[in-house]
């Protein structure tokens, strides 16, 4: 369970450590104002996170960390008790609200089961929010891919977005099993997707292998959808599958939507390497990080 809890808590840190630059497009002005954001900070650049502090997580991650105890609440996977949560939550939630929490949460209002209330929408988040399943389902790839998909459709109704978690979901998978970063994504990629075209954009990813990591982020997309997002999280767990940590910071460093990218992100390098390489600073100063264990302690007790 050690690579398990590694990914779960390294989707957080990476979260984490995106939220006080988070959707900041100006990379100089990051640079400027906060240097390299190799630490937890507040959110200062902008108004959307306002009340957050540093350690906090952003509304990705709020989602995730409720998936999170949900899970842990019976040992498996429910759409239904995840959606009773979420709708609970949000109904009274006082951060950020996209535009997948507002349409989905209306269409919730409307009546309409977790199954058809995703909004429309192509935003990478959706495929980010996978780390917890592998708390229960991280042995069994196929339930594991399958309840991605769930999770995801449920407030992101774009088969693409739901490709896209399953992708993440199996590779996270692959990388438990022991295989490393490269033959993990070209596993997932085998897979038979109905829109993601995984291996075109993997060769495309592996086209600007020489870029670092913000660079990429910039040539690829920083803004919330699918298509860049999924390559510069590929990007960055490739080119620095040995440099962890590095890779967390370039995520940052390339602005936009780095909370959703670092999601999958940290859930890939944790499933890869494990807890060791994810500095004390940044567990430490993660504020959920009570929650998450208890969450741990309820699952594995």
């Amino acid at each position: 369970m050690s690579k398990i809890r590694s990914a779960i808590l390294a989707s957080f840190v990476a979260d984490s450590l995106a939220l006080g630059a988070h959707w900041e497009y100006d990379r100089e002005r990051i640079t400027r104002e906060l240097g390299r954001v190799d630490r937890l900070l507040a959110p200062r650049l902008n108004t959307h996170h306002a009340g957050k502090e540093a350690g906090d997580l952003s509304h990705y991650g709020d989602q995730t960390l409720l998936l999170l105890e949900a899970v842990a609440e019976t040992g498996d996977f429910s759409l239904a008790r995840f959606a009773a949560r979420w709708q609970q939550m949000m109904v009274h939630y006082n951060g950020y609200m996209d535009r997948a929490s507002r349409d989905a949460l209306t269409r919730f209002t409307e009546g309409l089961p977790p199954d058809k209330t995703g909004a429309v929408t192509s935003d990478f988040s959706g495929a980010s929010r996978v780390a917890p399943l592998l708390a229960v389902l991280g042995d069994h790839e196929d339930r594991l891919a399958a309840a991605a998909r769930a999770q995801c459709l449920m407030t992101h109704g774009s088969v693409l977005v739901a490709d896209g978690a399953e992708f993440m979901a199996r590779a996270a998978h692959a990388l438990l099993q022991g295989q490393n970063v490269p033959q993990a994504l070209a596993t997932a990629a085998g897979a038979d997707y109905a829109q993601l075209p995984a291996q075109d954009w993997l060769a495309f990813a592996d086209m600007h292998a020489a870029l670092e990591g913000c660079e990429a982020v910039s040539r690829f997309g920083q803004a919330c959808g699918m298509k860049g997002a999924f390559m510069s999280v590929v990007h960055l767990a490739v080119r620095y599958e040995n440099a962890p940590a590095e890779a967390l910071v370039e995520n940052v460093m390339g602005g936009g939507d780095s909370c959703a990218r670092g999601l999958a992100l940290g859930m890939l390098l944790g499933a890869r390497h494990g807890q060791d390489w994810i500095p004390v600073h940044w567990l430490s100063g993660l504020r959920s990080r009570n929650a998450v264990e208890e969450c741990f302690t309820r699952l594995w007790r």
